[in-house]
């Protein structure tokens, strides 16, 4: 029990490692996601790599929640500080590049969007979200400058190790892509933040560890765990309807992320649990439109059960 307290202790109050955590510590407050469209679109959509994208990506290319594409970043930045500030005071943001591919575009045109997001001075950190096969070299030296500047995520969608289900999704690239990626990006000294996607249709528990084994084992600062969303207009939308395939409950997606957390190194720090697809978009699961219930049972399990990230991680 002293090693469950102790570990407590270092990540606030809760019993993982959370990005909340980690920007409170570094900034002294809040850091708040303003999540952009930067008018790009994706080389598994437009024919480079496939065409459709993942089976699981939507219209918008997840991203959305981001601003609208019709506007500049500095308009986008704008009125996402006013939304927030509308229901808390804030000061500190997150300039978050999420729908489609983020660095699929010249190299010029990612100059200056990304610059017009990291001279806002409210912006802290640039967090890209991007493909591991669309970040050629001119692309990484613009990352390296940009981190120069100010702090650059980079968030790779690797979603499985698994080269079955991967090819079920259409991911559109080998493992040994993403691996180079990560070794390019952290030779920069630029940090990493993967995607992950649980329960994806024929991966069992065990499968599901095994990509985050093999996460433990690489370099990586961040980890989004996310639970599958079957989205209206996507291409897992139509198979669902067509060969309905189990999704979990909450209790069972619950007990599924303690042993996630269990298991996960403790340094890697954590950017997301669960998922809040656009309930006008969800069709399954539905419990999921409930994130903060959803966390609430989820911290309240750790206790019960006493997990605490890292609680079953062997080097």
């Amino acid at each position: 029990m002293a090693d469950s307290q102790s570990r407590q202790v270092r990540w606030g109050e809760k019993r993982y490692h959370s990005m909340d955590y980690d920007l409170k510590k570094t900034y002294g407050e809040k850091v708040y996601k303003i999540t952009l469209d930067g008018g790009m679109t994706c080389p598994n959509r437009d024919g480079t790599v496939g065409r459709g994208g993942c089976v699981f990506c939507s219209a918008s290319g997840s991203g959305d929640f981001a601003g609208s594409r019709a506007l500049s970043i500095t308009e986008q930045l704008k009125n996402g500080k006013a939304a927030l500030a509308g229901k808390r005071p804030v000061h500190s943001y997150i300039a978050y590049f999420q729908a489609f591919t983020n660095t699929y575009a010249s190299v010029e045109y990612l100059e200056r969007i990304f610059l017009e997001a990291v001279r806002d001075g409210e912006v802290r950190i640039l967090s890209i979200a991007t493909r591991p096969d669309c970040l050629g070299k001119p692309v990484l030296e613009l990352l390296e400058r940009l981190s120069r500047i100010k702090p650059v995520w980079i968030e790779l969608g690797l979603q499985t190790i698994h080269p079955h289900t991967a090819a079920y999704i259409r991911r559109g690239y080998e493992l040994p892509v993403f691996e180079e990626a990560v070794q390019n990006l952290r030779s920069r000294g630029i940090d990493v933040l993967v995607h992950t996607i649980l329960c994806l249709p024929g991966e069992t528990r065990q499968q599901m560890f095994e990509t985050l084994d093999y996460l433990n084992r690489m370099d990586i600062q961040g980890i989004k765990l996310q639970l599958l969303h079957i989205l209206k207009g996507t291409d897992l939308a139509l198979q669902y309807a067509e060969h309905p395939f189990p999704v979990p409950s909450m209790d069972e997606y619950i007990g599924l992320l303690g042993a996630c957390i269990s298991r996960l190194r403790p340094d890697i720090t954590i950017h997301r649990l669960t998922g809040d697809g656009p309930k006008e978009l969800l069709i399954a699961p539905l419990w999921t439109g409930q994130k903060r219930t959803v966390l609430n049972a989820l911290h309240q399990y750790l206790k019960e059960q006493d997990i605490w990230q890292g609680k079953d991680y062997h080097e």
